[in-house]
């Protein structure tokens, strides 16, 4: 327990508590006129997901290591088998089991995460740069590349972003070198503006718009 204790990222986890209490208060203001209905179900959620953290804490992380390519795996198959589901807002996101609902692509935020970490790992026993290596670059990046897709396919881009900017984070932690960083800006500058002309829906248009100038839509009718 000692052991625990010590390797605990202290500043992280106070970091998330606030987080959680800020957001706890600003739902708490916000859904004053619906009786806290979303509220209580984040309380909840809280209150779910505390001993599951005390549970993985004290686990092991090679056994979590070790486990991660069957995590990955369901990951995937969650990813394809809620393609088949009832849309929900124009979106196949969501798992509905009565009130319940479940978004897969939250659970593969951790387990490919994990599992792209554990095959870095193994990609650069002989040394950090061997990520730069083209065909070890190449694996790392179809793994994450993968799952993107089918979260695209639902669509959901902005958990998208959120799994390339993963990517991203990792693969400079990791010890890429500058210039496929400097390409990768490149190839992202030049397909933005076709992406957002000719593949983004209107709908996902309107919320960038109103994100980059919130006074056209001052009551967030239209996000």
């Amino acid at each position: 327990m000692k052991k625990i204790l010590r390797n605990i990222e202290w500043g992280l986890l106070v970091c998330t508590i606030l987080l959680i209490a800020i957001g706890l208060i600003a739902l708490f203001s916000s859904t004053q006129n619906s009786n806290y209905e979303e509220f209580s179900k984040q309380i909840i959620w809280l209150a779910i997901s505390i001993p599951i953290i005390i549970a993985i804490v004290l686990i092991d992380y090679e056994l979590i290591a070790k486990i991660s390519p069957v995590l990955y795996g369901i990951s995937l198959i969650m990813l394809i088998a809620v393609l088949f589901t009832e849309p929900i807002n124009g979106a196949t996101s969501w798992f509905s089991i009565g009130s319940f609902t479940l978004q897969p692509s939250e659970f593969a935020k951790i387990s490919i995460i994990l599992f792209t970490s554990n095959i870095l790992v193994k990609l650069q026993r002989k040394g950090k740069d061997e990520i730069n290596r083209l065909w070890k670059l190449g694996l790392t990046i179809l793994i994450v590349a993968v799952p993107i897709l089918l979260i695209v396919k639902q669509p959901d881009y902005g958990t998208a972003l959120v799994f390339i900017s993963s990517l991203i984070f990792i693969l400079f932690t990791a010890g890429i070198k500058k210039r496929y960083i400097l390409i990768a800006v490149l190839i992202v500058a030049i397909t933005l503006p076709v992406v957002y002309f000719f593949i983004l829906p209107e709908h996902a248009k309107t919320r960038i718009n109103v994100f980059l100038n919130p006074d056209i839509d001052p009551r967030g009718a239209r996000v």
